[in-house]
């Protein structure tokens, strides 16, 4: 037992509750022992501040899986922590729940799963912000942590190339969708954060930001920026993106891009003169278009195929691949839409691109091998972690060799 008021806890607990009635009682009991919610709050602290002493992108906590322990993915690999406690299943629950609120709790009984970003004080500046899933694991509660990157990046240190920089900036472009892709874990929230910092400092205009959870929170510099959560601010990201319209927006970020209607209403704004960035869970920019395309029912996708033609303007995919210094660095396939790579995604040769992404250097554009191939001649990663990252091992292959 690791909470002092185990012990009390399990007194009101007998071993026939179960379930989510379990869970119920358990809640009633922080609520009304303020010193056992002050305790949680306090465990919780210490968590999550060794998960940044760490240098932990994910903490792991609850169900039959964790075998009562925490778990932490450090420099991409996943292991339990043995400086840590063990905690019992009621112990994991009573730290979930505490730290979500009445009508977080209820959507997590109904729901089964809610994310949700929890503001923690251990000890920085600022309150630090972990996105949190908190679901239910073989009938008991269970969470992953994510820690939110404070730190926002100048787009120079993430290697974009100035063509594709200006097309980022609402200076340049005032219209258009962006769309930063990648695999979950990726950092495509820490670029599109990077992005939407360097809009704040540069451009006097109106940006709406729509996120499940929100996870940084954007000052008010030159933008007037407002954040809108789904299920605290907004119902749905197809219901916020629609209501954007009536926010007199400039641009409008939409976390991500889930189901036809939430892309087929992004379309929409975009054609309707506004600059939006979206987010997929794709890996290559050519993938993101098959992905976008293939959502929609085969007598509909000419249509799309037309939309996306007129409104794309950039993709950046993207992986953390890890460094000769033990860490993990940034690994990056970027399109850059112009007449011919419209009149291929027009013309159903979406293919085509890319050919057109190899040889589009000049324009910012790189396929994945081209970048893992600049950070294999910079000494940044070893050419086996090229191979191992590569969209396509034979090009790779091809490229190395000539290296």
């Amino acid at each position: 037992m690791t909470l002092s008021f185990t012990r009390d806890l399990s007194f009101i607990l007998p071993d026939t509750l179960q379930g989510i009635q379990r869970y119920e009682r358990i809640y009633a009991a922080l609520q009304k022992n303020r010193s056992w919610y002050d305790e949680c709050y306090k465990e919780l602290q210490r968590l999550f501040f060794k998960m940044t002493e760490l240098g932990a992108s994910d903490m792991d906590i609850g169900g039959k899986r964790a075998n009562d322990q925490v778990w932490f993915r450090v420099k991409g690999n996943k292991y339990p922590c043995d400086e840590l406690p063990h905690y019992t299943n009621d112990e994991t629950a009573s730290l979930l729940i505490s730290a979500i609120n009445a009508e977080q709790k209820n959507a997590l009984f109904l729901q089964k799963n809610i994310d949700v970003a929890i503001s923690i004080d251990i000890g920085a500046e600022q309150p630090s912000r972990f996105r949190s899933d908190i679901f239910f694991e073989q009938s008991s509660l269970a969470a992953n942590f994510r820690m939110i990157n404070q730190k926002l990046f100048d787009l120079k240190d993430l290697r974009i190339p100035p063509p594709i920089h200006e097309r980022l900036d609402l200076e340049y472009e005032k219209t258009g969708l962006i769309l930063i892709t990648g695999i979950t874990g990726s950092g495509k929230s820490s670029t599109l954060d990077s992005i939407i910092d360097m809009n704040n400092r540069k451009n006097k205009g109106s940006m709406i930001i729509i996120g499940n959870p929100i996870e940084y929170i954007h000052q008010s510099k030159k933008c007037l920026i407002s954040h809108r959560e789904i299920g605290t601010d907004v119902l749905s990201f197809q219901k916020g993106t629609i209501e954007a319209l009536r926010q007199d927006p400039d641009i409008v970020v939409v976390g991500e891009m889930r189901d036809p209607s939430t892309i087929s209403t992004v379309l929409e704004v975009t054609d309707s003169g506004h600059k939006v960035f979206s987010t997929l869970h794709t890996s290559s920019a050519v993938e993101s278009i098959h992905r976008i395309i293939a959502e929609f029912p085969p007598d509909e996708q000419v249509r799309v195929r037309f939309r996306l033609a007129d409104t794309l303007k950039v993709v950046i995919s993207q992986k953390l691949v890890p460094s000769r210094s033990g860490g993990l660095t940034l690994a990056k396939e970027i399109l850059s839409v112009g007449p011919s790579e419209q009149a291929a995604i027009r013309n159903g040769n979406v293919n085509e691109l890319f050919q057109m992404l190899t040889e589009g250097r000049r324009r910012g554009m790189c396929t994945m091998q081209q970048d893992l191939l600049s950070l294999v001649k910079r000494g940044v990663i070893t050419k086996e972690t090229a191979l191992n990252y590569a969209n396509n091992r034979k090009v790779m292959k091809q490229l190395l060799g000539t290296y």
